[in-house]
């Protein structure tokens, strides 16, 4: 992985991917800019992408910022509070206590690349924190509760996706759900266990689903209100 710092953009992040045949850009979970690109292509590729690309990245990143942007104080997660103030120092953020306090320059704005992915940097601590309490200790509950055994559990953000089940029992699971509605972080976790069984969205899979959550279908539709990018 490299990084590419970008006056305008900020931290891009460039990853190599055996399976990738063509270099692209997306938005990552963590709100930084990321090219994916073939393991054969020179990173000059990824710079170049950018040179011609910049008014497509700034509709991507304007349209990403109207949902995903920290301008206002805010709750974090279940116990954790984002704070903004001004200052006539240089902006720092730092996570005091549950406190996630943004000191912002008064000559700049909260809202440029820069200051965004600062803030959104110690929010990702406080969200990993977080998860690490809740999450495994919430899998083994509910696994123990309903009859589930699974090989063992990791806590991810690498990914758009809210959790995943390996065929080896592997349960992973995204720091973004410290967001979610606790009934939601529930059907998430019963979802990933019943992989254990099921390794598909079969009519079986959901009829085991159904047998630990019989609300599945609200809470399927209310987990399309959020998203796990921060």
């Amino acid at each position: 992985m490299a990084i590419i710092t970008d006056e305008e953009f900020g931290e891009i992040v460039v990853k190599k991917r055996s399976l990738a045949k063509t270099v692209s850009l997306k938005i990552a979970p963590d709100g930084r800019i990321q090219i994916t690109m073939p393991p054969y292509a020179p990173l000059l590729a990824a710079k170049a992408l950018i040179k011609t690309s910049r008014k497509q990245i700034r509709e991507l990143v304007s349209q990403y910022r109207e949902n995903f942007s920290y301008t206002e104080n805010q709750q974090i997660g279940k116990s954790h509070h984002l704070l903004i103030q001004t200052t006539a120092k240089p902006s720092s953020v730092k996570i005091v206590g549950t406190q996630i306090l943004a000191e912002i320059n008064e000559a700049e704005s909260v809202e440029s690349a820069a200051n965004q992915q600062l803030i959104r940097s110690k929010i990702l601590v406080a969200l990993r924190k977080e998860a690490k309490s809740y999450l495994p200790r919430r899998l083994s509950f509910l696994a123990e509760e309903h009859g589930f055994s699974f090989a063992r559990s990791k806590i991810t953000h690498s990914s758009s996706r809210w959790g995943s089940c390996s065929s080896s029992g592997t349960i992973s699971l995204n720091i973004g759900m410290m967001n979610l509605p606790f009934e939601l972080i529930d059907y998430v976790i019963i979802h990933e266990l019943c992989h254990t069984r099921h390794m598909n969205h079969s009519t079986k899979f959901w009829d085991e689903v159904a047998k630990f959550d019989p609300h599945y279908k609200i809470h399927r539709n209310e987990l399309k209100k959020y998203s796990p990018y921060i």
